[in-house]
């Protein structure tokens, strides 16, 4: 199933990949705010959705939180994370059997902590497509390289704004 983006969303993406495009050297100093949109984090709710998943270490479930009230439950989000009050939770960790009869260890997020990637992933990608594509080198080993890049990048970001 596909979901189609929010027009405000996509207007914010344009115009982050936009100025990226227009000015390559120019560093972005403020998108911690553009996270907590109520917009964005709506768009992220929804992608996180319609992925489905386990729940994480809480317990909490999609379900609980349609019953608690989605809006509701994004309000309190947006609050923590315009606050900084936010922190996540540790991982569930499961073991998936490999077929050579060994196990492969898989963390699950909490749902809170899925949609605030999400909602870190919507605004921080159409600068991080733009800084791939613009590469001449296409190869997996690149795209990895970007990926542990980003996720390097957001957590010294993190870990800069709670302080640590």
């Amino acid at each position: 199933m596909s979901l189609a983006t929010l027009e405000s969303v996509q207007k914010l993406q344009t115009a982050l990949h936009a100025k990226a495009k227009e000015s390559p050297e120019f560093r972005f100093y403020s998108l911690y705010d553009k996270i907590y949109r109520k917009d964005v984090l709506w768009t992220a709710w929804r992608r996180c959705l319609i992925n489905g998943g386990a729940p994480g270490v809480d317990g909490q479930t999609f379900a609980d939180i349609e019953e608690y009230g989605v809006t509701k439950w994004l309000a309190e989000l947006m609050e923590e994370l315009r606050t900084k009050s936010y922190r996540p939770q540790a991982v569930r960790r499961v073991y998936i059997p490999k077929p050579d009869g060994k196990q492969r260890p898989l963390g699950i997020p909490t749902i809170k902590d899925r949609v605030i990637e999400t909602a870190t992933l919507i605004v921080l990608e159409p600068l991080r497509l733009l800084r791939f594509h613009s590469t001449r080198r296409t190869d997996a080993v690149h795209c990895s390289t970007c990926e542990r890049q980003s996720r390097a990048a957001l957590g010294e970001a993190l870990a800069r704004r709670s302080g640590g």
